[in-house]
């Protein structure tokens, strides 16, 4: 059968995975009575949850006689290593654009991704139907966009539709008759080339592995494009590295076929196409499974390097090992090393006390989403605040800088440029209308200056403001920022904390906790009004007398208490506190240094 291989790409939100099930559905994928979710390709429970895509996924569907094999991608620019690798293993890729909107951020990064490796994109301009939509607009920007990242005259004369993912139709011009998705398949068989591997199916078999899943039956799963060859089940293959080094020998146990949502188990793998194999037991991503007589690997895309560190180490609280199962540093070590095998945007590092493991990676949602699965498979951590990895060239001190797009009401971009440019060191770029009583702003800000601050932007904005940033480049060090202004309340006593005590420690600030809770002395229980820390005891109930007087019973009412999300208390904490995460809660505390520490602490902050 004849091959299309193409992926989805977007920004957050722009509706790929909308417009795949309406891809599904209108391809007959599924039975006229079958009962089908909304988002059926995000099947984990955090991407169901938070309405976004983590992983990269792919579903294949016929469509006049053509097998097209799409590949739904991540939208947020922490999961960017999932696109890298994705890119590598099709022809050709839809770029969806918000109408209203215009490109984002990372658009420009999956684009420019995508130019790179000489794809011709499709660009469907999506939600045209929305009453703020300016889709001439918003084309006009994504040419500009084309021609800023270098595009090659093929890539500029790009073809482009009009959508509405949700409504299920793309027509060619802004008054088709709005009927359903037929001229975006036909565009795609016409637009996306066949597989060029097609044509190499009489050469011996290799395969890029690009992503890596498991199965309770089958085991190791590993997935990617057939470059060349045939492959049938029983057959014995060899794993290489990237540098062309043996890892291993394996006989293919499976071979799966995406069909629609499932995966099918078929006799023979031919080259084009995108196929899971399962039996090998080292082999992971980005190593080249091939025939026995092939001695190169084939060449794996390289991946942007990782920005930000996280440390995450064993729960030593006083409440330890209450919640969680998994609580021994060892555990957590397989645990965190074995995501690095599936994850090629994470690396982790030992700690010379082997307590405590660094993980660095894309962002803090990122790093948010590995801890929140991780409690939830029972593990308990600490986890420190997100440290900015710096470079060094040419004897130079470098920082990761970040390009920071924001939408706002008028009323606030004072405060908003204020934040950014002065206490945060970032550089404006543009300032421009963004309809209606809108402002678009575009600022260069240091990486380090944006840990902590979405809490804080949505406070400047009154929840109005949309912030999205994307990695942009290195720079020069830019000096000290400074960080939380407000110091924390801290609890010096052990035991269950007392409403009358609460009561009177509203005054002092704000609460994290509620009356009749866990408390251990060093435990974070509030943020103090002011700018230094305060020790304060929660437990103090309140002097009982034999003597009646007015006011006496009055009830205490207590307001009630900030409870931050698991990235929001990452973000919050300061360079002395933890997070302190189990299956069941999140809590803050001090993390007290011994003085090795802390000399280490202050070079790396210069």
């Amino acid at each position: 059968m004849d091959i299309r291989n193409i992926a989805i790409i977007a920004h957050v939100d722009h509706g790929k995975t909308t417009l795949v099930d309406e891809l599904l559905k209108q391809s007959g994928t599924y039975r006229e009575n079958q009962q089908v979710t909304e988002r059926a390709m995000d099947s984990n429970d955090i991407e169901r949850e938070r309405g976004i895509t983590i992983l990269a996924k792919a579903t294949s569907v016929e469509w006049k006689g053509v097998r097209v094999n799409i590949v739904d991608t991540p939208g947020h620019a922490d999961f960017g290593g999932e696109v890298e690798r994705i890119l590598s293993m099709v022809d050709g890729v839809c770029l969806l654009v918000d109408a209203a909107e215009g490109p984002m951020p990372q658009t420009k990064f999956v684009l420019a991704k995508a130019l790179a490796l000489n794809l011709r994109p499709i660009v469907v301009l999506n939600k045209v139907d929305k009453p703020d939509a300016e889709p001439d607009r918003a084309l006009n920007e994504v040419f500009d966009l084309f021609a800023n990242l270098g595009a090659s005259d093929e890539q500029l004369d790009f073809p482009h539709l009009y959508a509405s993912g949700r409504s299920g139709w793309a027509d060619e011009g802004l008054d088709g008759p709005r009927k359903d998705l037929s001229a975006l398949f036909d565009l795609i068989v016409r637009h996306v080339p066949s597989p060029a591997q097609q044509t190499r199916s009489e050469e011996p078999f290799r395969m890029l592995a690009t992503t890596l899943g498991s199965d309770p039956f089958i085991g190791r799963i590993l997935t990617g494009r057939v470059e060349s060859g045939r492959l049938s089940v029983g057959t014995t293959l060899k794993a290489l590295t990237r540098d062309g080094d043996r890892i291993e020998q394996f006989r293919v146990t499976k071979i799966l076929a995406f069909r629609g949502l499932a995966q099918t188990a078929i006799d023979e793998a031919v080259a084009g196409d995108i196929v899971s194999l399962a039996g090998m037991s080292k082999a992971t991503v980005a190593d080249t499974l091939c025939a026995l007589d092939v001695d190169a690997a084939l060449p794996a895309q390289p991946i942007d390097p990782p920005t930000i560190s996280v440390t995450f180490g064993i729960n030593d609280s006083p409440l330890a090992g209450r919640d969680g199962s998994k609580v021994q540093s060892r555990v957590i070590r397989e645990r965190l090393f074995k995501e690095a095998e599936s994850n090629v945007a994470i690396k982790i590092e030992d700690t010379p006390g082997g307590e405590a493991f660094i993980v660095s990676g894309r962002g803090e949602l990122q790093m948010g989403v590995l801890i929140e699965n991780m409690r939830r498979e029972g593990f308990e951590l600490s986890i420190s605040r997100p440290r900015v990895i710096m470079r060094e060239e040419n004897g130079e001190r470098l920082e990761p800088i970040e390009e920071v797009i924001v939408d706002v009401d008028d009323e606030y971009t004072g405060a908003v440029i204020d934040k950014l440019t002065g206490e945060r060191k970032g550089d404006l770029v543009e300032m421009k209308p963004a309809g209606v009583g809108k402002t678009r702003i575009v600022a260069h800000v240091p990486s380090r200056g944006l840990i902590g601050y979405h809490g804080q932007f949505l406070t400047d904005t009154r929840g109005t403001g949309v912030l999205n940033r994307i990695f942009h480049d290195w720079a020069p060090y830019k000096g000290a920022i400074q960080g939380r202004r407000q110091g924390v309340l801290i609890s010096m006593e052990n035991g269950v904390s007392v409403a009358y005590a609460l009561w009177n420690l509203e005054e002092r600030g704000k609460l994290f906790i509620g009356a009749q809770e866990q408390v251990y002395e060093g435990m974070i229980i509030g943020e103090h009004s002011r700018d230094n820390d305060l020790e304060v005891n929660p437990l103090k109930g309140k002097k009982l007398t034999n003597v009646r007087a007015s006011g006496t019973d009055e009830a205490v009412r207590l307001t009630t208490p900030v409870r931050m999300s698991l990235e929001e208390s990452i973000a919050y904490i300061d360079d002395d506190e933890l997070v302190e995460v189990t299956p069941k809660i999140i809590r803050l505390r001090k993390r007290y240094l011994d003085p090795h520490e802390r000399k280490r602490q202050a070079r790396a902050e210069g």
